[in-house]
């Protein structure tokens, strides 16, 4: 029997610019397998506007850390051959590794070219503030340092549809491109008017031409790296017709087995779900409303009413589409997102998306690692590790929720005869000390069953009926399970 498959994204966003990411992938494969993680998100593998850059200020999409640009043959991460040498690392340990790509934009233009744009409102880009009027725009790419070594293809002006910066006036703003067929494209997000526009200059996907490159270079970067997947970055920015043809392509190409997971940002309850409506369900969606609760039940407390957690979130309506997490380098202190979820649940958070049926979870590095930069965060792998070992081990079988109590949930999973010793019962109050009557079997009936995450001492013993009453502290998580056998 196939044992749960949970992902890690294997970096945060104050990681050192040392280029030595790749490499610590290639040397941690071995331990990661054997914490449960069967498969890695890892950050931008393309050239950037510099080495310092996480790789969201996507310059050249064929450039893997090859060539000598903006400043530097290596990526924030590493070289294209390091690159090669982590993957094929995962790889032999079983590990699947999923690619981030960066399609809404570019940055770092080689030359600028004088074109006509309408300034657009910020607030509201359906808005135009001015007439068609000139500016030097950063649009050209002509990469010099890797010329035509992979792709012939070279960006200007007709690719794009906005921009930032006028380089003529050195100042800032939204502006459209003006001309035949240019427009911000309809089919995204309706935030600020119209949300196509994010930063930079925004790639146009009413552009055959682009169409074409863009699906040209995901098959090209999917038989290069011969990775498993990948997740698409900001895709309500991007018309939503050619994330559907993309991902349609690629899995044409790679195979059904071929993973794509897509950032849908929006936290509006069933945003995420007519989202899959739209595109038919090609791909899987980040769940972001369960994000956002688990964020919420860490504010409130003893206030927030856990019966609730799974409400309006992809794990409740699209459990095999719904890849769950509890943070991410978006949503870190600091970062462009900030909904932190606080240390206090932490635990809980991860035993919701770790030891349930439903979901893809996926740990994040800064969690499970600690956080860099000027206000660092410890690692929490202390609190992480017996959830990944419970996920690994016991947590198979049926599922029988106990969600019948405002401050106190549990739930068993009963555990299958492929799987020895397999089956858990979970609690998790977020008030004060609790506990949980839950049928796990009369056939384990005698079994001793221990807190894996050694929160309680105490030995629950399986009754006659098959139950059980398994306590929980307050504010906390246990994982009744039976403990290996030479813990006995």
């Amino acid at each position: 029997m196939e044992r749960n498959h949970t992902m890690m994204q294997f970096f945060e966003w104050h990681l050192d610019n040392d280029g030595a990411q790749w490499k610590r992938l290639k040397e941690m494969a071995p331990e990661l397998k054997q914490r449960g993680i069967d498969s890695v998100w890892i950050p931008p593998v393309t050239k950037s506007t510099s080495s310092e850059d996480t790789g969201y200020s996507v310059y050249d999409l064929y450039d893997l850390g090859e060539f000598d640009q903006k400043g530097s043959v290596r990526t924030k991460y590493g070289t294209k051959q390091e690159l090669h040498e982590a993957i094929d690392a995962c790889h032999e340990q079983g590990i699947m590794v999923y690619v981030d790509l960066v399609m809404n934009h570019k940055a770092g233009a080689d030359e600028t070219e004088l074109i006509k744009v309408i300034e657009v409102d910020e607030n509201n880009r359906t808005e135009e503030k001015s007439e068609p009027f000139d500016i030097e725009a950063w649009t050209k790419f002509t990469f010099p340092g890797r010329g035509d070594q992979y792709s012939a293809f070279k960006w200007n002006f007709e690719h794009f549809n906005g921009t930032d910066f006028d380089a003529k006036e050195n100042r800032t703003g939204v502006f459209r491109i003006f001309g035949e067929n240019k427009k911000w494209n309809e089919n995204v997000d309706d935030a600020f008017g119209n949300y196509d526009y994010l930063m930079y200059a925004n790639i146009d996907y009413n552009h055959p031409a682009v169409t074409e490159e863009m699906v040209t270079w995901g098959k090209w970067l999917a038989e290069t790296l011969k990775c498993n997947g990948f997740r698409l970055d900001a895709i309500k920015h991007i018309d939503y017709d050619f994330v559907k043809y993309f991902a349609e392509q690629i899995i044409q190409e790679r195979g059904d087995e071929f993973f794509i997971v897509g950032e849908f940002w929006n936290s509006d309850p069933g945003a995420c779900q007519e989202f899959l409506e739209t595109i038919e369900h090609k791909i899987s969606l980040f769940d972001v409303v369960l994000h956002y609760n688990l964020q919420n039940a860490s504010l409130a407390g003893r206030d927030y009413d856990l019966t609730k957690i799974f409400d309006g979130s992809l794990a409740q309506s699209h459990p095999m589409q719904a890849v769950t997490f509890v943070d991410n380098h978006d949503s870190q202190p600091g970062e462009a997102l900030e909904s932190w979820v606080g240390d206090a649940f932490k635990q809980s958070a991860y035993a919701l998306i770790l030891l349930r049926q439903e979901g893809y979870p996926c740990v994040f590095y800064g969690d499970y690692f600690g956080i860099g930069g000027e206000t660092p965060i410890e690692s929490k792998k202390i609190a992480i590790d017996p959830l990944l070992y419970a996920r690994q081990n016991k947590a198979y079988g049926d599922q029988e929720d106990y969600f019948d109590h405002a401050n106190t949930i549990g739930w068993v999973r009963r555990g299958v005869a492929e799987i020895e010793r397999s089956g858990c019962a979970v609690v998790i109050s977020n008030g004060d000390d609790g506990e949980k009557r839950m049928f796990i079997s009369a056939d384990r009936a005698g079994e001793v069953w221990v807190d894996l995450t050694n929160t309680r001492e105490e030995h629950i013993t399986i009754e006659e009926d098959g139950f059980a009453t398994f306590p929980v502290n307050g504010g906390s998580v246990s994982v009744w399970a039976l403990p290996e056998l030479d813990v006995e």
